[in-house]
């Protein structure tokens, strides 16, 4: 969890907002393994992220200048921009679940 989420789910817990939602806990509990990918002579790393149920989600990052790449740094900026897409299937997964609910559907 970044500094930046850690702030906002404080100020989420301080409101009182406690309806169903996705947590950054929950987003980091869908990964299972990571792996990563530095395409030769380039500076385009590839973040992999096999979430529990086996989806892979894909995250990247680019140094503009040659000069300015760092496999670390590199790593982190395509692991984040991975795990950033998972809120959104997360988000959808969660909806789904509260409309069939509301609906009175069979899970």
């Amino acid at each position: 969890m970044s500094k930046d989420e850690a702030q906002i789910e404080a100020e989420i817990q301080a409101k009182g907002l406690n309806a169903p939602r996705v947590t950054p806990t929950q987003i980091d509990e869908t990964i299972v393994s990571e792996q990563y990918h530095v395409f030769p002579n380039t500076t385009l790393t590839v973040c992999a992220l096999t979430l529990r149920n086996g989806y892979i989600v894909t995250g990247e990052s680019a140094a503009a200048s040659p000069e300015n790449f760092n496999q670390e740094i590199g790593r982190k900026i395509a692991r984040d921009n991975a795990r950033n897409k998972i809120w959104a299937l997360e988000g959808y997964l969660l909806r789904e679940h509260l409309s069939r609910v509301s609906h009175g559907v069979a899970q």
